[in-house]
C-alpha cells in the first residue's frame, strides 16, 4: 500500500481525494498502485490522521457538511501539518496549500521537512519550486526520494515530465509558452472587442481570475512558472528579481487590433532561454504570429513550446488551471514514483 500524506485541502486537495476515491480499483488494477489517504491536514480546517485509511466518501462528506477535517468519526485530530508531515507514517507527501511567491512558506517547509525524512513529495505549489528548485532537488537525492512538481506549471497538462522524461535524450535550449490562463482568456475577449475591464470581470465571475487579479494580470505568476521552468529544465538558478517582468494592463484595444492587422496576435509570452551559458527569462506581451503553434491558443488555454536539438521545437496545449486538473497532475507524480520505485 502507498500511504499519502495530503497537506492542504482548499479545491484541489479536495479534487485529489475525490479523484483517488473515484478511481482507487482502476489504479491498483491497471498499474498495480494500491493508493490510500491516510491523513490530511488543513489550513484552516484541521486534521486528520488513521493508519488503516480514511474512508474517503465518508470524510469528504462530513467535510462538506461541516467545514472541518475533524468531524470524520475514526482517527487521530489536532496533528500540525509538520506532525502530519513526519509523524505519519506516509511514503509521500503531497503539498497543496496556496503558494507564497516571497517566501515560499509554509510549504518550503513542509517539502524539507518530508524531504529530510526520506519521504516522496509531489506538490502543486509554485512556492517551494520556484524559489529552491535546486536545493530540494539535491535534498531529495541526498535521501533518495523523489521531488515531483508537474501540477506546478500548467496544472494536469505534461510539461515538466513531458520535458523532462518524454523528450529524454534531446539538448533542451529553451522554453517559451503561454502558461497564465487568466491573461489568455482576457487577450482573447479583447481581440473580440471587449475592453480590458469588461474582459477581467467576466473572467472574475467565471472564476478565472482572483478579486485581486494582481498576480495574473501583472505576470507574477507567469514569472513564478517560467522559474520553474528555467531552473528545473534548463539547469538554472533563477531569481525573481532577475526575471524581466511586464503584465497585460498596459495592452490597449487599439494594440490588439494593429497585431490583428498583421496576421498576429498579442499574447502573454512566458520564456526561459540560455545567454553566454547563463539561463535567463521573461515574462512579457508579444506578437505572436498566426504561423506559430502559440496563436492558435485562445482562452483559458495554455501551452509550452520546448526548443530542442533534435525535434527542435515541440508543443503541448491543454488546460493549464482547476482543481480537478491539477490534482490529476499530482497523481501524474504519484504514478512516476510507484513506476520507479516498485
Amino acid at each position: 500500500m502507498t500511504k499519502i500524506a495530503l497537506i492542504g485541502f482548499g479545491v484541489v486537495g479536495q479534487a485529489f481525494a475525490e479523484i483517488i476515491r473515484d478511481k482507487k480499483a482502476m489504479l491498483k488494477e491497471k498499474y498495480g498502485l494500491d493508493a490510500e489517504i491516510i491523513a490530511i491536514a488543513g489550513r484552516s480546517k484541521g486534521s486528520v490522521y488513521d493508519p488503516d485509511g480514511i474512508d474517503l466518501e465518508i470524510l469528504l462528506k462530513k467535510f462538506r457538511e461541516t467545514g472541518t477535517l475533524e468531524s470524520y468519526p475514526r482517527g487521530t485530530k489536532g496533528l500540525t501539518s509538520l506532525e502530519t508531515v513526519n509523524k505519519t507514517g506516509a511514503d509521500i507527501i503531497a503539498e497543496v496549500t496556496i503558494t507564497n511567491i516571497e517566501t515560499g512558506e509554509p510549504a518550503l517547509s513542509h517539502v524539507k521537512e518530508a524531504l529530510i525524512h526520506g519521504k516522496h513529495v509531489v506538490t502543486s505549489n509554485k512556492g517551494p519550486a520556484a524559489l529552491a528548485y535546486k536545493e530540494l532537488k539535491q535534498l531529495a537525492n541526498h535521501n533518495k526520494v523523489q521531488f515531483r512538481i508537474e501540477s506546478t506549471v500548467l496544472s494536469g497538462t505534461p510539461a515538466i515530465n513531458f520535458a523532462s522524461e518524454n523528450l529524454a535524450g534531446h539538448k533542451i535550449y529553451g522554453v517559451k509558452g503561454i502558461i497564465n490562463g487568466t491573461t489568455n482568456y482576457i487577450l482573447s475577449k479583447m481581440e473580440q472587442g471587449e475592453k480590458y475591464e469588461d474582459a477581467l470581470r467576466e473572467a472574475q465571475e467565471l472564476g478565472y481570475a482572483e478579486a485581486d487579479p494582481t498576480a495574473d494580470v501583472e505576470g507574477w505568476d507567469a514569472v513564478a512558472k517560467i522559474m520553474i521552468l528555467g531552473n528545473a529544465l534548463l539547469g538554472g538558478e533563477l531569481k525573481v528579481e532577475e526575471v524581466e517582468r511586464e503584465g497585460i494592463t498596459g495592452i490597449t484595444p487599439e494594440d490588439i487590433m494593429a497585431a490583428k492587422s498583421q496576421g498576429q496576435r498579442i499574447k502573454l509570452i512566458a520564456e526561459a532561454y540560455m545567454e553566454d551559458g547563463v539561463v535567463k527569462a521573461r515574462v512579457s506581451p508579444e506578437r505572436v504570429h498566426l504561423s506559430d503553434p502559440l496563436a492558435g491558443v485562445t482562452g483559458t488555454l495554455n501551452a509550452l513550446t520546448v526548443m530542442t536539438d533534435g525535434l527542435l521545437e515541440v508543443t503541448v496545449i491543454g488546460g493549464g488551471a482547476g482543481g480537478v486538473g491539477t490534482a490529476h497532475g499530482l497523481l501524474s507524480d504519484i504514478l512516476a514514483i510507484h513506476r520507479t520505485c516498485a
